[in-house]
């Protein structure tokens, strides 16, 4: 473990992998207590994720399953279902803030995972208002945003997002499945390509991607994509590639 300034590295090994039974996972976490806009994107390029103030990248010894994904913005063309998510979501309001937390955010988060624990079995128990707000709350900077989705006054969806002069990660989203038939999850990401497009963000990071998994496969409907090719240190290149269908 290494401590520098208001910065602590530790590497957490041979933990339960979250994706398959039968590995198990090497994941470097850094805590940052502000990071900045420039360290923040170095470390996006190299595959880091962030939760609240703790970033994290795998670094597993046997499994290179997990693949960082970028979405090319420049040359994405929404196709005719897009189009038609897009349309039927004509009336659904889309608010760009600061991440919050309220009643609201929490009922809605607790009613996505119990619906995801019954459908894909996921381990579900109610989160608690703390836990949520150093995940989703705390670390907020210039460029940590959430998206919310309304309909009819009500928050059908929430999606935490970081927006940074070069790119958008694209953290978590929850959403209501009783709005099934507006695709929201879907919605999501193709609302935030258009905000990418407009403000002439080159990549939206969507975090790892598992090739036919069935929680993680979705991401390569959202091409064109690159893919991560190498695990440098910080301090070295990567190798970004377009993936090719």
């Amino acid at each position: 473990m290494q401590l520098i300034d208001d910065e602590i590295e530790f590497v957490e090994n041979s933990r339960e992998c979250s994706y398959f039974d039968n590995e198990i996972s090497d994941i470097r976490y850094r805590y940052i207590k502000n990071c900045s806009v420039d360290d923040y994107q170095n470390m996006l390029e190299h595959g880091w994720r962030r939760f609240g103030r703790m970033h994290f990248v795998p670094e597993c010894k046997s499994c290179t399953k997990c693949i960082s994904i970028r979405i090319d913005v420049a040359n994405y063309k929404f196709s005719k279902s897009e189009k038609r998510v897009l349309a039927k979501n004509k009336d659904t309001k889309v608010f760009i803030q600061p991440p919050s937390i309220s009643v609201d955010h929490l009922a809605l988060y607790d009613k996505y995972h119990n619906f995801m624990s019954k459908k894909k079995n996921w381990t579900y128990s109610p989160i608690e208002p703390i836990e949520y707000s150093r995940s989703y709350v705390e670390g907020k900077s210039s460029f940590t945003k959430e998206f919310l989705y309304m309909r009819d006054n009500k928050l059908v969806g929430v999606a935490l997002t970081d927006v940074l002069p070069k790119s958008i990660s694209s953290i978590y989203c929850f959403y209501d499945h009783d709005y099934d038939n507006l695709s929201i999850g879907k919605f999501s990401i193709l609302a935030q390509i258009k905000v990418a497009k407009q403000l002439k963000i080159p990549y939206i990071y969507l975090g790892y991607w598992i090739k036919k998994h069935f929680s993680m496969g979705y991401k390569e409907s959202y091409q064109p994509f690159e893919v991560l090719k190498n695990r440098a240190p910080l301090e070295e290149d990567t190798i970004w590639e377009k993936y090719k269908v």
